[in-house]
């Protein structure tokens, strides 16, 4: 029969994420708790003026190979396992001298985050992988009824809460070995998972994809709602967030995040740091209404917003730098939904409280400083039935190296060749079918989700036209191939010198021809970009 309050007398404390910890030692050592802990634990309770007892102490072996045994001993798991309810357990523990654990307080070596560090070596992610920590929360969460398991930092006020009405309750030690038994599946599933994907993100040739994948992902917020009113909806972030993701953004005022907001936020953050600073974008459902880069946050904020302002209303910002107030005035005069950048100033945060509604978020991943950077991990879409999984599309570089081939008679100019760069980076954010046209600084007119490329062209020169911006001298990108030479030739009409594409079309020559007689010049990327 289960007991229903389990009082703790001994507790092993081993954890990588240290937070909360030392007041969590302190707590139960105030309840004359017995503490036992492993190296860096150890150091940092007693640290804090708390009681420890080593692990290598109770256990009679010191820990070796570097750390990798540490708590892997009878006398541990022995007291951890032993049922309270069993005489001949109890007689056992005491011919082998060992003294019952009624608490662990564990969590994870941070593989999922060193996966995701750039550069690591295969030697180094494997030191990363827990073995005496995925073996004490399961035989721990196994013992539930007679033992006490944490697994995240969060739960320890609830634990010390319950300990001082006389012990933690049945329902919550069942609870806390659901967690860690979830935690093990999801790491177990995230080193295989990363094992099977070494090769596979970077195309044909590498690895096989996975035969099971399971979330890495632990819930950060339940939203009002989704795409509509009616749908219900959650925002979900990796273990160990990378501060480049999402899950790293700190809002700091505005209404609640919506689940269009994020997909936007995405796309906008995604976009702008394929750029140097300063650079700015805006979205709006998932598309860049405008992208700017000048020499000031300011000046490239004025290129984007003018890029299409009708489209921008009610859209989402990002900037890469930090907002000073000059800068929130001129986006303060119009209406728009999220504004993330690195940072904000105290005149700009002062600018914005005045929009009581708009969301504003900082975010490290948009620091002026930080180097273009693009997303490495594989891209997860549902569909009825079943997961889709794809390599992120990463580009072939994220500055001015970018060398394109050139298929026509002339080369571009260095002010072309600027623009082509720019331009196929905001096309691989425009769903697809995707037009762009550009200056080397500015978007000038974008056309998007068409299901015919020369319509594509076609709305993305009528957007331009009715935001008054000329289009001689400009370029134009396409996310795929020209099926015909139709929208070179309206291109053309406009005055555009230049353009960038795929290729690969049987009829290439007729969009190159097109460009020759045209005098304008053309460069294949060899790389789709599509965006459904």
């Amino acid at each position: 029969m289960t007991v229903d309050r389990v009082p703790v007398l001994r507790a092993l404390l081993s954890v990588s994420d240290k937070r909360g910890l030392e007041t969590f030692a302190a707590a139960l050592a105030e309840r004359n708790v017995e503490i036992i802990s492993t190296g860096g634990s150890a150091r940092a309770i007693e640290g804090a003026g708390v009681p420890v007892r080593r692990v290598s102490d109770l256990t009679g072996f010191p820990e070796i190979l570097d750390g990798r045994v540490k708590t892997l001993h009878p006398s541990i798991h022995g007291g951890i396992l032993f049922r309270r309810d069993r005489t001949d357990d109890a007689a056992t523990l005491k011919d082998h001298g060992i003294d019952p654990i009624d608490l662990v307080a564990v969590n994870l070596y941070p593989f999922e985050e060193a996966s995701r560090r750039p550069g690591i070596s295969m030697h180094e992610l494997l030191e990363e992988i827990d073995i005496g920590g995925p073996t004490l929360l399961r035989a721990a969460a196994k013992n539930w009824p007679d033992v006490v398991v944490v697994c995240d930092p969060s739960d320890y006020e609830t634990v010390i809460a319950e300990l001082a009405e006389g012990g933690v309750t049945a329902e919550t030690r069942r609870r806390l070995a659901t967690a860690a038994f979830q935690r093990c599946e999801a790491y177990n599933k995230a080193i295989a998972e990363t094992l099977a994907l070494q090769g596979a993100e970077d195309g044909a040739g590498g690895a096989e994809w996975p035969a099971g994948r399971v979330s890495r992902w632990t819930l950060s917020q339940s939203l009002r709602y989704g795409e509509n009113p009616h749908q219900g909806a959650a925002f979900y972030v990796p273990r160990g967030a990378d501060p480049f993701a999402l899950g790293g953004v700190t809002k700091l005022q505005g209404k609640a995040i919506s689940y269009n907001n994020l997909l936007d936020l995405d796309s906008a953050c995604r976009l702008v740091r394929s750029f140097r600073a300063p650079a700015a974008v805006v979205v709006k459902h998932r598309n860049p209404c405008g992208a700017g880069v000048g020499n000031t946050l300011l000046d490239a904020f004025r290129k984007a917003w003018a890029g299409d302002g009708l489209s921008a209303f009610g859209g989402v910002i990002a900037l890469r730098g930090c907002v000073d107030g000059e800068l929130a005035a001129a986006i303060a005069k119009n209406f728009v939904e999220v504004v993330a950048a690195e940072s904000f100033s105290e005149d700009a945060r002062s600018v914005f409280s005045k929009k009581k509604s708009l969301r504003l978020l900082e975010s490290p991943a948009l620091a002026a400083e930080k180097p273009a950077r693009w997303e490495t991990d594989a891209e997860t879409r549902t569909v009825s039935g079943g997961l889709l999984i794809q390599a992120c599309d990463k580009p072939e570089a994220l500055d001015e190296s970018w060398e394109p081939r050139v298929v026509t008679r002339r080369e571009p100019t260095e002010e072309e060749r600027a623009a082509l760069f720019f331009a196929w980076q905001v096309c691989r954010f425009v769903i697809s079918n995707a037009i762009v046209f550009t200056t080397a600084d500015r978007t000038l007119g974008i056309g998007s989700g068409q299901t015919s490329r020369v319509d594509a062209v076609k709305v993305a020169i009528m957007k331009a036209a009715r935001e008054q911006h000329d289009l001689r001298g400009s370029v134009m990108a396409s996310d795929a191939f020209f099926p015909f030479s139709d929208s070179v030739e309206e291109a053309a009409k406009v005055g555009c010198t230049g353009v960038v594409q795929p290729g690969g079309s049987r009829r290439d020559q007729d969009s190159i021809d097109a460009a020759d007689a045209a005098g304008m010049t053309m460069v294949f990327t060899g790389r789709r970009a599509f965006r459904h």
